[in-house]
């Protein structure tokens, strides 16, 4: 009797498995590889594997939260008012297309008449910031993947202190995940008290509750600063001291921001306010009815706010853009480089038509798992004629694309699966020779302090090292 119980046990796990891997195999927009990594994790590891793929195979978090920011999103102008608006500058040769997928994900316009100017480095773009929170008249919007309560996350805590207390509008929003320490210390309860309006994105509280309605790592990843609708601040970098104290053996962080001022401003404030109405039921839509100003001198530029069950292929798809554009270079800075099939195929195809492409990674990275799967491109890379460099010291955490001195995209977004997929990521595109030649010398920068990766190295690596790259990305869709 107790095989017969033990024969339907089977069947019912072979049912289960049989289900999931049909819903693995169905679901929409999923690469094929990591349709094949979930047939191996649900088939190989029975029974857990079906538990990790109803934690970890979706992309949603949370049907009704889905809907909420969809109409949210919906509600909000995508265009803004420009006082004395500039004529628009024509867009560099070649760049349309890239422009156009990036206008794509949120209804947005490229923008003329932005000026932008890159900070020297982590600690003078803190003291940028607090410059124009200490100037700000009426609003001032804050978010952050990561707040620490160090000296820069303080400084920037009292800058808002200070407005609030002098009536501006203060809004500060943090990811529940990537600012836990923070939400749980008296500085950010000071930041209330002194009438800092708060909010955490995706609480990490009750994950067991979570886990019913969507995927419980889906986090908010994005770096936004917007002080009076007209400045903001964008790029790479957290609320924190570059020597980031909770991975200090791996700092400092080598981050990079620019400040805008124009109406590009507007864009990242309209995403702002699609994630603090979403997450707060606060309407603050009437911000983005004040008008914005260009600058004759400017540039142009478009935001892009990418997010799960938003905004399918948005980043993949304007850095396949923006490669396909170049003639002559293109130079790549990412912390973390786990790519989908097309970004690694672009940057090998683009390198076989002559042109060059440097790749720039961190030489030591914080993520064991990350920096193996990284490890398993090099080769494909290098054999297709991409120069790879390993940067040294400090961790380089600057996610940056430049395209023959006239194209850049800068932002929160890594060239990895979970910026592709799961995290909400907000970047910008930029032309102008004055911000390209910017972004470009701190790239040159960071190559002075970089290692070059040969091919015969490569191949000279361990069968057992081998071994581990390649399982590590293996398994990285589904991670």
């Amino acid at each position: 009797m107790s095989g017969y119980w033990a024969m339907i046990d089977l069947l019912i796990l072979y049912l289960a498995q049989f289900v999931v891997m049909l819903r693995a195999l169905t679901r929409p927009n999923r690469d094929p590889a990591a349709r094949i990594a979930w047939m191996l994790v649900i088939f190989a590891i029975p029974g857990l594997g079906i538990l990790l793929y109803a934690f970890l195979g979706e992309v949603s978090f949370g049907r009704a939260a889905v809907k909420r920011m969809r109409t949210v999103i919906a509600g909000l102008p995508v265009q803004p008012q420009i006082v004395s608006p500039v004529a628009p500058r024509a867009l560099p040769g070649g760049s349309r297309a890239a422009f156009a997928r990036a206008a794509a994900v949120n209804g947005f316009s490229p923008v003329s008449g932005n000026r932008m100017v890159l900070a020297p480095d982590s600690d003078a773009a803190i003291d940028g910031m607090v410059a124009d929170i200490d100037a700000a008249r009426e609003t001032v919007h804050v978010l952050f993947y990561i707040w620490l309560d160090d000296t820069n996350g303080g400084k920037i805590m009292d800058a808002l202190a200070r407005a609030a207390r002098r009536g501006v509008t203060c809004r500060a929003m943090v990811d529940g995940l990537g600012s836990r320490e923070i939400l749980r210390t008296g500085g950010w309860q000071a930041l209330e008290a002194a009438g800092v309006r708060t909010c955490s994105a995706f609480d990490t509280r009750w994950p067991t509750l979570r886990m019913m309605v969507g995927r419980i790592d889906i986090r908010n990843h994005r770096k936004i600063m917007v002080i009076d609708g007209q400045v903001a601040w964008v790029g790479s970098q957290n609320c924190a001291d570059a020597a980031f104290l909770p991975k200090a053996a791996f700092g400092p962080w080598v981050d990079i921001m620019m400040r805008v001022d124009g109406p590009v401003a507007w864009q990242m404030q309209q995403l702002f306010v699609a994630d603090w109405m979403s997450h707060t039921g606060e309407d603050i839509a009437a911000v983005l009815d004040r008008p914005v100003a260009a600058h004759a001198d400017g540039h142009p530029a478009i935001a892009f706010g990418s997010g799960p069950d938003l905004s399918q292929n948005a980043v993949p798809d304007t850095i396949i853009q923006v490669a396909a554009s170049a003639l002559d270079e293109i130079v790549v800075t990412t912390p973390y480089y786990v790519p989908s099939t097309p970004v690694q195929d672009i940057l090998r195809s683009t390198a076989r038509r002559g042109v060059k492409v440097r790749l720039i990674l961190p030489a030591v990275n914080d993520n064991r798992f990350v920096a193996a799967a990284s490890r398993s491109y090099y080769a494909g890379l290098l054999f297709a004629g991409v120069r790879i460099f390993e940067h040294g010291p400090g961790l380089l955490h600057s996610k940056t694309l430049t395209v023959d001195g006239r194209l850049a995209m800068i932002g929160s977004a890594n060239l990895d699966r979970r910026s592709f997929d799961l995290n909400f990521e907000n970047n910008m595109l930029l032309a102008g020779a004055g911000p390209l030649a910017a972004i470009r010398a701190r790239q040159l920068s960071y190559l002075g302090q970089s290692r070059e990766v040969t091919l015969d190295e490569v191949r000279a690596w361990r069968w057992t090292r081998r071994l581990v790259h390649n399982l590590a990305a293996t398994f990285s869709p589904v991670l």
